[in-house]
Formats: structure tokens, C-alpha cells, sequence
């Protein structure tokens, strides 16, 4: 079965991994309708959780954003972010940078992941997508990306996958805000540590820990 949409979700709170109740979540989050697999995410140096999601409909997305997770944001005492992408649109540029989303392996573990999103409005089969991402297989360290395109909102982003926190703090500091000029818009970015949710993700079977 192929993934119809992506969540994104991050929790504004402060909560090292390894003290977080992910077991418990997990639980929970193994009997959301639809849901395939997520990667857990840890923020580097706020220690916030988030996680990006597959899901085999946009419909089944929709009810776990307005549903399920305002109530575990609740449960936390925090605010909480959560966006909707259209995966159906985004395969084959998504397949040409390697992602482990749309069938590519992932023969090393990723050190970080990097989550972006551009404040445009462009429907994906305009988004230049062919231009970037030759540019983007140059960055240093980077493993895997899949492409996001925003329901509704047709924004431009991606989860990317580094070998290391150095290289994906890098590509989100340095090379990001090259890319993002170009497009004269504003930007979100935001660094993970991949190495503290193995564990976690492998129990929701994340496709960059197999």
C-alpha cells in the first residue's frame, strides 16, 4: 500500500527523549486508522517532540490532525503544530533523492533529520523540483529526502535524513536560506536528532530504521 498523505507534528515543549512516554504513545498511536508508519522527532538543542507520519488517505490524515492529536497535545499541557502533505504528487521527485518514503533502503542510520517548509504557493507540478534537486544531492552528508507539498496551501518543503547533526545543522543554516532567497519567501527549518528515536521508531515502523 502506497501512503496518500504526510503529517508533520511538533509539540512546543521541553522533554529529553529518553524521558519521554513514547511507549505509551506508541500504543495508542498503533490503532490510529490509516496510519503506516512514523519517525519519531526529538529537536536538537529544545528537546521538542514531533514526529512525521504516512498515512494511507488524506482523509484518514485529516482525522488524526483534528482528532486524535489536539487531545495528546492536551495530555501534554502544550501547543502544537501539525501540517498536512499531499504525497500522491510528490513520488517521483521524491524517488529521485533516495526516499526511503517511496521505496529506496536505507542502508545506514541517519545521525539527524532536517524539516523544512517555504512560505509559497506553487502546485507541485510547477515547483522546480528537477533544478533543486541536483544541487541538493551535493550537500554534505545528506542521505535521503522526501519531498511535501501542503494540502490546501500547495508549500514547498521536505524531511531530509543526515549522517550526522553536524551536517543537517549545516544544510538548515547555511545552504537552506541560499535556496529559500531564490524564492524570495520566508522559511521554517528545524533540526532532529535521529540517533535518541531509533528505539522508538522502529516500533512504529519507521522507514529509516528497517
Amino acid at each position: 500500500m502506497t501512503q496518500k498523505a504526510f503529517v508533520y507534528s511538533e509539540l512546543q515543549i521541553s522533554v529529553p527523549f529518553d524521558q519521554a512516554p513514547w511507549k505509551d504513545v506508541n500504543l495508542t498511536l498503533l490503532q490510529q486508522p490509516g496510519l503506516m508508519n512514523k519517525t519519531w522527532l526529538a529537536g536538537v538543542g529544545n528537546h521538542s517532540l514531533g514526529g512525521i507520519y504516512a498515512f494511507d488517505t488524506i482523509e484518514h490524515a485529516q482525522e488524526f490532525v483534528t482528532r486524535y492529536f489536539p487531545n495528546e497535545a492536551r495530555k501534554f499541557g502544550a501547543p502544537q503544530t501539525t501540517r498536512i502533505f499531499d504525497a500522491s504528487i510528490v513520488e517521483e521527485a521524491s524517488r529521485d533523492m533516495n526516499s526511503v518514503h517511496f521505496g529506496a533502503k536505507a542502508t545506514r542510520k541517519p545521525g539527524a533529520f532536517v524539516y523544512t517548509e517555504v512560505q509559497v504557493s506553487v502546485p507541485f507540478a510547477e515547483a522546480p523540483w528537477r533544478d533543486l534537486n541536483p544541487i541538493l544531492k551535493r550537500q554534505p552528508g545528506l542521505l535521503h529526502k522526501t519531498w511535501l507539498s501542503g494540502l490546501h496551501t500547495n508549500t514547498l518543503g521536505g524531511i531530509y535524513a543526515f549522517d550526522t547533526i553536524n551536517n543537517a545543522r549545516n544544510f538548515a543554516l547555511n545552504y537552506f536560506p541560499t535556496e529559500t532567497k531564490q524564492l524570495n519567501a520566508a522559511f521554517y527549518t528545524r533540526v532532529f536528532d535521529a540517533g535518541v528515536v531509533e528505539q522508538a521508531s522502529r516500533q512504529m515502523h519507521s522507514p529509516f530504521f528497517i
